[in-house]
């Protein structure tokens, strides 16, 4: 819907909002209607491209639900306008939003109070039961990839970057348990089963969210930088 008007040539780069082993991130403008997006690139020849993985997520998870009528209760799931290869370029157009938690937090002196723990985890808490609810683990959890949203949006949480999500549910069963696997998701925030090697299930991002909880109130936490 309306990806015409989405074409990469008709955005102007604003500035950079990001990058990692993903790829880049920029804050974009069509200077013809000033509308304003976020635009993730990656190298379309990378070991393990990811964007259009990345994308299918976002758009299984808005399908059918209030956002994608346009009713104001959405899920907290930014919407993928755009997805496509352009030369050397995987491309993805999706909402601009505002700065992710770890972002507030550095500008708090890296110490939330009780109070804003109690409100961000009650969000964080429904984006995650929202996704669970529609069979996909994230496997990521942790400030950097939860966002606040701009405008009218800016007491909204949203939950971002499913390039390492998984479907629980396969053949209509949860999926095995498995031993030996190599870590997935970021190592300061991942559940004690994760680090063993454990096939991840939906109690692992709860456990990643309770460490998140546990950081924006200590101010770190006790396992930073050990090896």
């Amino acid at each position: 819907r309306g990806m015409v008007d989405f074409k990469i040539s008709n955005f102007k780069a604003i500035r950079k909002l990001g990058e990692g082993a993903f790829g880049e991130i920029y804050q974009c403008v069509n200077p013809k209607t000033s509308q304003e997006v976020a635009i993730k690139f990656e190298d379309a020849n990378s070991r393990s491209p990811q964007l259009f993985y990345e994308a299918k997520f976002y758009q299984y998870l808005l399908r059918d639900s209030s956002v994608d009528r346009g009713e104001k209760t959405d899920k907290g799931i930014p919407r993928v306008y755009y997805c496509v290869n352009e030369g050397d370029k995987n491309i993805m157009v999706m909402d601009l939003l505002g700065p992710s938690l770890e972002d507030l937090f550095n500008i708090c002196n890296r110490r939330f109070s009780l109070k804003t723990v109690l409100m961000l985890s009650e969000q964080m808490l429904a984006r995650i039961e929202y996704i669970h609810t529609r069979y996909i683990l994230h496997r990521d959890i942790k400030p950097d990839n939860f966002v606040i949203g701009i405008g009218s949006k800016q007491h909204k949480v949203f939950i971002i970057d499913f390039g390492l999500a998984k479907k629980y549910i396969s053949k209509d069963k949860h999926i095995p348990i498995k031993e030996g696997k190599n870590l997935t998701g970021t190592a300061r925030y991942a559940s004690v089963n994760t680090h063993l090697g454990v096939e991840q299930s939906r109690r692992d991002d709860l456990e990643s969210l309770g460490f998140v909880m546990m950081y924006f109130l200590r101010g770190s936490l006790p396992w930073q930088n050990m090896r």
